[in-house]
């Protein structure tokens, strides 16, 4: 039996097929790392919007409450009824910063992209979109879920976490360890495919018909990104919730 060894041009080519990427990116070189620079931009325009506006909606507060931080307060009390319905009575407070955090930063990405005229922006190479248009953000997204969740069961039940593997049966082992691999990837494929079919709909409506059916279609794209947001909040305090349990 002859074992025949590929010659340098196809390995050159196969490496060429692995680094196809869809659509153009501008890049920033940092050290040795490059970035998707556009998804940097979006995503520090969103974060300047999430500090910029509780600081500003909170600067005179008042015993009670009107205007902005009555909405403000709104926001909140949504937040932790959220993360106490997944979480119990007895867990959620510490969770409430971290799903907060996510629940908005999604949301408000999502409606940038609905929203905002990014694509009035010229870049050298791409454009501007809703930073969880990038499948980098919502992988990071997915996996600051994961530590959460490991973070939270094994500072709630010790080492004693890792014998959930091994309920109700030992045969299920090999299930239970895969379960935490498709949690990841279901949460971060659920996001950034929804947010990338939603914009790519209205992309193409409004390339055929300009003006008349993109209009009613912007805001079934925010209620559409508002829902996506709320999904990957409940999932992510979910999946905490459920890792605190003292069962699988």
């Amino acid at each position: 039996m002859q074992i025949e060894q590929l010659p340098f041009d196809e390995i050159d080519n196969l490496h060429q097929v692995s680094s196809v990427e869809v659509g153009q990116h501008l890049y920033w070189q940092i050290g040795n790392f490059q970035v998707h620079a556009q998804v940097l931009i979006t995503s520090w325009v969103v974060v300047a919007i999430l500090v910029a506006l509780p600081a500003v909606t909170t600067g005179n507060l008042q015993s009670i409450p009107t205007g902005t931080q009555n909405f403000i307060e709104y926001v909140l009390e949504f937040i932790r009824d959220l993360t106490r319905t997944q979480m119990g009575e007895e867990e959620y407070r510490p969770w409430v910063p971290f799903i907060g955090t996510m629940f908005l930063f999604i949301f408000v990405s999502n409606w940038s992209g609905a929203l905002l005229p990014w694509r009035v922006i010229q870049l050298p190479h791409g454009e501007l979109a809703a930073p969880t248009n990038d499948i980098n953000t919502t992988v990071a997204l997915a996996l600051l879920t994961s530590v959460a969740y490991f973070y939270a069961g094994l500072h709630k039940r010790g080492f004693s976490y890792f014998g959930k593997y091994i309920q109700p049966t030992p045969i299920l082992l090999p299930i239970n360890i895969l379960e935490d691999f498709t949690k990841p990837l279901s949460l971060s494929f659920r996001l950034f495919g929804n947010i990338l079919a939603d914009e790519l709909v209205v992309a193409v409506l409004v390339s055929l018909v300009p003006l008349i059916v993109p209009v009613p279609m912007m805001p079934l794209g925010s209620f559409t990104s508002a829902i996506q947001a709320l999904i990957s909040a409940t999932l992510a305090a979910a999946y905490i919730g459920e890792s605190m349990e003292g069962h699988h």
